[in-house]
């Protein structure tokens, strides 16, 4: 495998099920990394979540890093089944643990900028300032090619001034987008654990 193989990242929930659903996630975590390796593959335990009874999870995301990665997560993406008598309740009639697994990633995607992607040009302006103003053309518009975005400034009766508080803006921006993809990833990775459709299972796994 190469250093700059693909990665994927694959989340595995027991959404509210009862903690033979985290047992499950469990045995469903190694029967995966089992057939990962086969296929040359490496996974990792990103991040976790125990489950009340030693060894087990409530949740796990896992990572998934080689050629074929997102090929591999695919075929495990949806209901998953156990199928196996519970190890807490002797006599039990159900054997079949479902939990849900989905694609996800665990940071939003940062933002790049620089300044040569930031197009700025002169523009007059009214306001404040009289015709002076208006003639030299101080005001600013920036646009941040990769983005869109843009800003006009004219507070500042220099070009160079307005330049820099425009840039800021541009920054500022861009930042607070980021911080809202964050916002909305971390909301979508809750929305996993209550996507759990019991039945018709694209994977049934037994010991």
């Amino acid at each position: 495998m190469s250093a700059t193989a693909p990665a994927s990242q694959l989340l595995i929930s027991a959404g509210r099920g009862p903690q033979e659903c985290a047992w499950a996630v469990a045995q469903l975590l190694r029967r995966l990394s089992a057939e990962a390796a086969r296929r040359g593959l490496v996974t990792s335990r990103v991040e976790s979540v125990p489950g009340d009874r030693p060894g087990t999870y409530r949740s796990v995301l896992v990572g998934i890093a080689g050629d074929g990665a997102e090929e591999f997560a695919d075929s495990w993406t949806g209901t998953l089944c156990w199928q196996a008598p519970s190890p807490y309740r002797a006599g039990a009639g159900r054997k079949n643990w479902y939990v849900v697994a989905r694609p996800c990633r665990l940071d939003a995607p940062r933002t790049p900028f620089a300044e040569v992607d930031v197009e700025v040009v002169g523009c007059r302006t009214g306001g404040p300032g009289g015709q002076h103003r208006n003639k030299a053309s101080t005001a600013v518009r920036a646009t941040h090619r990769p983005s869109g975005i843009v800003v006009v400034v004219d507070t500042e009766r220099q070009f160079s001034q307005n330049r820099r508080i425009a840039l800021e803006l541009i920054r500022q921006r861009i930042a607070a987008g980021d911080r809202a993809a964050g916002q909305a990833l971390g909301t979508a990775r809750w929305r996993i654990h209550d996507d759990l459709v019991r039945g018709d299972p694209v994977r049934v796994e037994r010991p």
